[in-house]
């Protein structure tokens, strides 16, 4: 072996002038400070050694009155001077509740965000919201997100009144439609109210409030 390496022609001594190895050295050091600077750009906060909360988001765009399921939320690492007040922790405080407003993909869920625990439509698989304009405007403007309420329909010339659904859960109350109902003729419609309920409930709530009053009551 030592025969072999005898044999090979000697590698020129190749030597930097001092002031040249210098200047390669500081490049090659401010390189590596810009790629470690990028690499710490591109961890998440966590890693980082920001501080970061685990925090609810939803996972794609959803419509207001959703009920909430373990496919529509996802949980990431928020920044805590990004994180809102009151946004959740855990997907399971959030799966199982209605949702009192469309939220984006990737906004935090927040709880006043979510309507109550105690709705008759939560974690039902069935659950739907139903679009209907209540026959005294009035009412309308005691409505609330999270209410609940008896859902009337009037009587008309081959229909006594009669109760549609109870325990339904308002989601929310349109009242921005209000400017478009001052037209000359009859009185027309209070503002749009969405409520959620079963399913099979809801296309009976929908199908008469076409063609009869509705109204609601109270509870």
């Amino acid at each position: 072996m030592n025969i072999l390496l005898s044999r090979l022609p000697a590698l020129p001594d190749v030597r930097l002038p001092r002031g040249r190895r210098a200047r390669m050295l500081r490049r090659c050091l401010a390189a590596a400070l810009l790629l470690a600077g990028l690499l710490v750009l591109l961890l998440p906060p966590s890693a980082r050694g920001a501080p970061a909360t685990s925090t609810v988001v939803s996972a794609r765009d959803l419509p207001a009155g959703s009920v909430l399921r373990a496919a529509d939320v996802r949980t990431v690492a928020l920044p805590d001077d990004l994180r809102p007040s009151g946004a959740l922790s855990a997907s399971d405080a959030a799966v199982g509740r209605l949702l009192s407003g469309a939220a984006r993909a990737g906004e935090p869920i927040t709880d006043v965000r979510l309507l109550g625990n105690s709705l008759p439509v939560t974690g039902e698989p069935g659950a739907v919201t139903v679009a209907v304009r209540l026959a005294d405007a009035a009412v309308a403007e005691l409505l609330q997100p999270g209410q609940r309420v008896d859902v009337v329909a009037g009587a008309d010339t081959t229909n006594s009144a009669s109760v549609l659904a109870r325990g339904a859960t308002v989601v929310t109350v349109r009242r921005s439609d209000d400017a478009g109902n001052h037209t000359l003729g009859p009185p027309q419609k209070g503002p749009l109210v969405l409520l959620a309920l079963p399913a099979q409930v809801a296309t009976q709530v929908a199908a008469s409030s076409l063609e009869r009053p509705v109204t609601v009551t109270l509870r």
